[in-house]
């Protein structure tokens, strides 16, 4: 009977300690003010497992390290405020036995990107400002004034005495004066002004007035106005040169050839193209600097992925929703976007009903030299529960949940086992998987500030990798986006609507170009 008890008893302890996995240590949670930038570091004691959320009023994110328990300079309890402009305060506890609960306090809305590295094991978790809901247009420019030359000073005429008209008189025309019976004056004499008028408009002699007695005229007391300069300039001289006329304090600017002379000459505006500018690129979200950034490659080209096709449907909501339609209608969508706002070349895989074969996807982007391969999809689940977004990049995992989204996403390959030495050393190429775990990240921070806000409870899950064939081919950075859950009855609903849809391209569109406006580009200098 004792024998009996004590099997009873250690049985149930065993069983406990079999079930219940090693728990390790929170020690340490870091973080850095960049420009624009948020960085923070949850340092974890071994290998370990997380989940994520967002929380409103007020707005926070919190990050649940499985497994594991704070022990942070030896203290199980932690909180910092920050002087920072995206994070008020980090906070960390043991919210239930064995979970360490690391909470973001945010100043405003911000887009969160995390990735899990190892030597030592750490979450890096990103934080940048998000962007509007909607990315508008930008508003045209408006129209240039033409330039107008500015007025020119008014020049009143001189005070002339009582009996001399304002300007010369008009007379029927004169014979002409000659100069020797002109006196030697200062100041031209009006009668030589109508003589010039006649003689340059070609006038006959005999229409000319009586000559007028040069000493029946009063001397004006100042220079008459620069109209008649050019007349009197262009008059025979006497043998005995005239003083010059004063000078105007003020020049009036002589009008450009073929406009009238008018006190405002209205010229047309000058035009300038564009001036662009590089932009060097900036470190990934981890701080390296891969060799695509070192050589200042850009985006000009990308494939956009329409998941399944034909008799492939892919995966099937509860209400009929097929994963074949739904990523087409997205795709289209995305490829206008990028086209009308990013200027870059879109290549479809399909855009239209119609199967095509995972390899030849792919070897479409390589032939079309695409910069960027973008995989668009629907997610399934046995548990009608489950719902989110999530991003996928090539590389090797042992996660249970990603080999199975991947197995379901490869069911239509036609590789072999063969091939398997090759694919292998596909997928270590580090260059490519480096920067698709970039592209994923941004991608998934916009997808998931969208749905954050347009699905309430809407679980992150996050940037994965996993072995998906139609990304082993690719030569450019490549991912694969799971745009919600259609296994998810409420999720299904939503993706059934265009408005959700067309919002759905572009939250994918701002995750394009976060990632295009990382990498070196040029911009349009500001003026």
């Amino acid at each position: 009977m004792k024998l009996i008890a004590a099997l009873a008893v250690s049985v149930p302890i065993l069983v406990a300690q079999t079930e219940r996995p090693a728990l390790h240590s929170v020690t340490a949670v870091r973080h850095w003010s960049l420009s624009g930038v948020t960085r923070v570091a949850i340092e974890v004691s071994g290998d370990f497992r997380f989940r994520m959320d967002r929380l409103h009023n007020p707005e926070r994110i919190y990050f649940d390290i499985l497994d594991a328990r704070p022990r942070m300079d030896s203290r199980r309890l932690f909180s910092e405020n920050l002087d920072d402009k995206l994070v008020k305060r980090i906070r960390a506890a043991e919210t239930v036995p064995g979970i360490t609960r690391v909470v973001l306090e945010l100043s405003g809305e911000v887009e969160a990107t995390t990735s899990q590295l190892t030597n030592p094991n750490r979450l890096i978790i990103e934080l940048r400002g998000a962007a509007p809901a909607s990315a508008a247009p930008p508003e045209p420019a408006p129209a240039l004034s033409p330039m107008v030359t500015p007025s020119p000073p008014k020049v009143e005429p001189p005070t002339l005495p009582a009996g001399l008209p304002a300007s010369p008189p008009a007379p029927p025309a004169a014979p002409a004066v000659s100069p020797a019976a002109l006196p030697a004056s200062p100041v031209a004499h009006p009668a030589s002004h109508v003589a010039h008028s006649a003689s340059t408009a070609g006038l006959p002699a005999s229409s000319a007035a009586p000559a007028m007695s040069p000493a029946s005229l009063p001397v004006p007391t100042a220079a008459l106005p620069a109209t008649s300069a050019p007349l009197a300039a262009s008059a025979a001289a006497p043998p005995a040169s005239p003083a010059p006329l004063p000078a105007l304090t003020a020049s009036i600017p002589a009008p450009p050839a073929g406009l009238p002379a008018s006190p405002a000459t209205v010229l047309p505006a000058p035009t300038a193209g564009p001036v662009e500018i590089p932009k060097a690129a900036k470190h990934t979200s981890t701080g390296n600097n891969s060799l695509t950034r070192a050589l200042g490659l850009k985006v000009g080209r990308i494939v956009i992925d329409a998941g399944h096709g034909g008799h492939d449907q892919g995966t099937e909501g509860p209400k009929g929703l097929l994963e074949k339609d739904l990523v087409l209608d997205v795709a289209l969508r995305l490829g206008k976007l990028v086209e009308d706002r990013m200027g870059a070349e879109v290549i479809y895989t399909r855009s239209d009903d119609t199967f095509i074969p995972l390899e030849q996807r792919t070897a479409l982007a390589n032939e079309k030299k695409a910069d960027l391969f973008l995989s668009i999809h629907a997610n399934s689940s046995p548990y009608p529960r489950i719902a989110g977004i999530e991003t996928f990049y090539l590389n090797f995992t042992d996660s249970k949940e990603a080999l199975d989204v991947a197995s379901r996403e490869n069911a239509s390959s036609q590789k072999s086992i063969f091939e398997l030495q090759d694919i292998i050393q596909k997928i270590t190429l580090h260059d490519k998987a480096e920067e698709s775990r970039e592209f994923a990240g941004r991608l998934q921070a916009a997808l998931y500030a969208f749905s954050g806000h347009n699905v309430p409870g809407e679980r992150n899950r996050g940037v994965k990798k996993a072995p998906f064939v139609v990304l082993i081919g690719a030569s450019m950075p490549s991912v694969l986006a799971e745009i919600g859950f259609l296994s998810n009855p409420r999720e299904e609903a939503l993706l059934k609507k265009p408005d959700y849809r067309q919002k759905l391209a572009e939250a994918l569109y701002r995750g394009v170009t976060r990632y295009s406006d990382g990498l070196s580009h040029f911009q349009v200098a500001q003026k």
